[in-house]
């Protein structure tokens, strides 16, 4: 070839700067193999160019390079694949390959049509190829076969769409009677997992496609509250438009929530985030009636079942999530209007609570009603008393009627026991307080017979000299309503400072050891030839880019030493204590090449299984990046190291004293709540003008 970039395979080649060119084989579509050396410096346009005149190909525009995987070789990728040798096809450009595909699910030829269709699940995902997939009609088609299809080409046709789906246009034509069709197949018990799974994530992702989702650029109005999508939006959907057809199929529901049981943990997974995308899109409308049904298939126990299975790596940040979805459904259904007069439900709810307390309100000094502290609340705020999150499982908390039933029957005991009457209920309700702070404590390992334990043998006397020990240590100040605010304030900047810390530890970049996926002892023990790796996250925080090397050596500043790359948002999970040490790398904290490291982590993808799997040097770095990188996420992700809610407590009670340092040593009294007083008695006065 020209200049000796491209040339035939023999005995060896160079670049211009002396270095030797692998030898790469190239295949092309009709099965003719050729040797090639090429020079990693080209471009792709170059190497098809040439590699076209060399075997009398028509226009290099009709074709591509693919890799023995399929995976399309790009400028990125191009020097990778040189230097591995891997073997390359010349196959047909990812536009031309769009209208073959297209022509064959027309046709219908039962061996092109199966074969173009399980090929179409990954050519899907490249640009090219969609837009001259859509652009040919490729949408409808593929809706088609969905329409008629069953067994395994469903499984393909349904997969497909979900991947068209990960573009933010192309697939705003889907309407109700597609909708409806994933709706009847998710419905079906007898569907197969490999067909469940994509039509979970399809209907996950049109609750998603809402007009409040929808990017800045694609708002025809910038108001948040209406936000209306321009024409051709694939963000038209949304909870409404998905629920309308969930609720023509009973059983969808109940179906989905069997399936969190379900042996195979991605579909458990994908019914988890189906679930949380309902909870978190749910509209005012048919929030009720969706929480009541979710609440029948007592969706809880099952998600509670989930937090002690030995698989739950892979759920966790779905667990979480749902965790919170239901500490924000308890915060609506506390703050949502009650309207008595126009709701008969709210009216019943009321009078029920009311006449099962068999207690009378009162008015205090002054002149506000005393009711709900009367019940056990700190008081009269309902919002208050429900403000704060977790970042670990509360099982107890997805039981709360149980919980609040022992805690009623505790209080009904120690009353009994201590011989209250009327003016002791102030009492006694703090007595059930310090108990159930006790009986709760580490929620997310204790079993649940030891709880029941704790409220049902717990002897008065022995609760009461506990209760008088706490009191001797708690400062009352803590516990007011201003303090708490503060508190909750230092929290979220104390959070997003660290948050910050962990993820300039990623912009630095260190080294980690490539570790191997625990295996069975029959198993043979892989050496890997280079067993270090050096990660960086890009300053654009959209890439992870790293290089592989036999030993450490010092890594300039920049991305030029790290010419492989991970694309941040193909993450869906940071798993940890999931991988072992090779045998050839010496790390203090690995026993055995059999067992996983502590301190080993893994980059896993929905789609393409892991995508890295690392083990830090030390607990620091190892919390710096698991945490940094779950931090990433859009909502922050979840503190999973105790290292890194060490900080954020640490940093947050520091400044709680400073403030409060402050405040006392100018003598300043702090109030429990403010007074307004009295309203005026008539209307006859009016409010100055203050200059």
């Amino acid at each position: 070839m020209s200049n000796n970039r491209l040339s035939p395979g023999g005995n060896g080649s160079q670049t211009r700067s002396g270095a030797l060119v692998p030898t790469n084989t190239v295949t092309t579509i009709e099965g003719v193999t050729a040797r090639a050396r090429i020079d990693p410096t080209l471009t792709v346009d170059d190497v098809v160019k040439q590699l076209c005149i060399n075997l009398k190909k028509e226009s290099p525009s009709h074709f591509a390079l693919r890799d023995e995987n399929d995976e399309l070789v790009t400028n990125d990728n191009l020097r990778k694949k040189i230097k591995g040798k891997v073997n390359l096809k010349l196959v047909n450009a990812p536009s031309r390959e769009a209208r073959e595909t297209v022509k064959k699910l027309t046709l219908r030829d039962d061996k092109n049509f199966k074969l173009a269709l399980f090929s179409l699940q990954k050519f899907i995902r490249e640009e090219q190829f969609a837009q001259e997939f859509i652009t040919y009609n490729g949408l409808n088609e593929l809706v088609s076969v969905i329409h008629e299809s069953n067994g395994n080409t469903l499984a393909y046709a349904l997969t497909a769409m979900q991947n068209l789906m990960e573009l933010d246009y192309g697939w705003e034509t889907l309407d109700d009677n597609f909708i409806l069709k994933v709706v009847q197949i998710l419905s079906s018990p007898a569907s197969l997992i490999n067909v469940c799974r994509p039509a979970t994530a399809i209907l996950k992702k049109l609750v998603e496609a809402d007009p409040t989702s929808a990017p800045g650029p694609l708002l025809a109005s910038s108001s948040r509250n209406t936000p209306t999508v321009l024409p051709g939006s694939v963000y038209r959907y949304g909870f409404q438009v998905v629920f309308e057809q969930m609720r023509k199929e009973e059983k969808l529901l109940e179906t989905v929530v069997n399936r969190l049981g379900s042996a195979d943990t991605a579909m458990a997974q994908y019914s988890m985030m189906l679930i949380n995308s309902l909870l978190s899109h749910a509209s005012d409308n048919r929030w009720e009636e969706f929480m009541g049904e979710l609440e029948r298939l007592n969706v809880r126990k099952a998600v509670v079942r989930l937090m002690s299975l030995h698989i739950m790596e892979d759920l966790t940040s779905c667990i979480l999530d749902f965790q919170a979805n239901i500490i924000r459904v308890t915060y609506r259904k506390k703050t949502t209007l009650v309207d008595p007069d126009s709701d008969p439900s709210h009216a019943a709810a009321l009078q029920y609570i009311w006449k099962c307390s068999d207690l009378e309100k009162e008015i205090d000094e002054q002149g506000y009603v005393y009711k709900w502290r009367k019940l056990g609340f700190n008081s009269e705020d309902m919002v208050e008393e429900f403000n704060s999150t977790s970042t670990t499982f509360q099982p107890f908390f997805l039981d709360f009627y149980k919980v609040h039933s022992l805690a009623t029957h505790f209080f009904l005991r120690m009353w009994t026991e201590s011989g209250a009457a009327f003016g002791d209920f102030t009492r006694v309700a703090a007595l059930v307080r310090s108990q159930l702070k006790v009986a709760l404590r580490s929620e997310n390992v204790r079993p649940w017979h030891e709880v029941e334990h704790d409220f049902n043998h717990c002897e008065y006397r022995a609760v009461r000299d506990r209760q008088m020990e706490e009191l001797e240590l708690e400062d009352d100040l803590l516990s007011k309503v201003p303090v708490r605010n503060l508190r909750a304030k230092l929290y979220k900047e104390s959070y997003e400072f660290v948050r910050q810390q962990r993820i300039q530890c990623l912009l630095q970049g260190a080294w980690f050891i490539n570790a191997l996926p625990q295996s069975s002892p029959r198993e043979p023990v892989r050496r890997p030839t280079r067993p270090w790796r050096f990660m960086r996250l890009d300053n654009a925080m959209k890439y992870i880019h790293y290089v592989d090397s036999a030993i450490k050596f010092p890594v300039r500043s920049g991305l030029e030493d790290l010419p492989e790359r991970i694309d941040v948002s193909m993450i869906s999970e940071i798993a940890t204590g999931t991988c072992c040490p090779p045998p050839n790398v010496q790390n203090d904290l690995a026993t055995s090449p059999l067992i996983p490291s502590p301190l080993s982590f893994s980059l896993l993808s929905a789609h393409e299984g892991s995508l890295a799997d690392q083990i830090a040097s030390d607990q620091s770095r190892w919390a710096d990046w698991t945490d940094g990188l779950n931090m990433l996420r859009r909502d922050s992700g979840h503190v999973s190291s105790k290292e890194t809610a060490g900080f954020v407590h640490a940093l947050t009670e520091i400044g709680l004293k400073i403030k409060l340092l402050d405040l006392s040593g100018e003598k300043v009294e702090i109030p429990s709540g403010l007074v307004a007083g009295p309203p005026p008695t008539n209307t006859d006065f009016f409010f100055s003008d203050l200059v």
